[in-house]
């Protein structure tokens, strides 16, 4: 059949409910430092807080047929909502505000496609939707990615897309990257 990419409106985002789920699973597979973490995340609790808490929420899926394979989440919000809670964690600081142009940043806060579909372009594509979207900002000159630790083929695939890595948090259980 082919991959063919939608993307999804506000009214229908539960439909990766069980792909977001997957991917905090597989979060917590490649994760070394603080996987138990991993166990109170999920799409409940990850990413209707951040559609919800976004000025401005790009998502778009990969399906394959009707089946949904990959999808991608972004979202422009204000910079201070990166300061606090992560998914009800502890508080934390994301980046440095002082480095920030403007008021709000750009994110690219969710990825994933499931393992039998990966190394087919999929993610270049998503990647590239993501991006194009966040790009059409004009205001928004600040663009970040947070990886989760032992995540290497994420952190390799977002620097070989020009994406620097700026610092880690949490204790390096996020690695934080930045546009360049």
């Amino acid at each position: 059949m082919g991959i063919h990419y939608e993307r999804i409106s506000d009214d229908n985002i539960s439909c990766v409910k069980d792909l977001c789920n997957e991917l905090m699973t597989y979060q917590k597979s490649k994760a070394h430092i603080h996987p138990e973490w991993f166990d109170n995340m999920s799409f409940e609790s990850r990413f209707i807080p951040s559609y919800k808490g976004a000025k401005a929420n790009f998502l778009m899926v990969a399906k394959d047929g009707d089946e949904i394979v990959g999808y991608t989440y972004s979202n422009i919000s204000n910079k201070t909502t990166y300061s606090g809670g992560f998914a009800t964690l502890k508080a934390v600081d994301f980046f440095d505000f002082n480095s920030v142009k403007g008021h709000e940043v750009g994110c690219l806060s969710q990825f994933y496609i499931k393992d039998s579909y990966r190394q087919r372009g999929i993610g270049t594509v998503l990647f590239n939707e993501s991006m194009n979207w966040l790009n059409s900002f004009e205001g928004i000159k600040d663009l970040f990615i947070f990886v989760s630790n032992g995540n290497n083929s994420a952190l390799k695939f977002y620097e070989e897309k020009s994406f620097k890595i700026s610092h880690e948090i949490l204790e390096g259980f996020i690695t934080v990257l930045r546009n360049s």
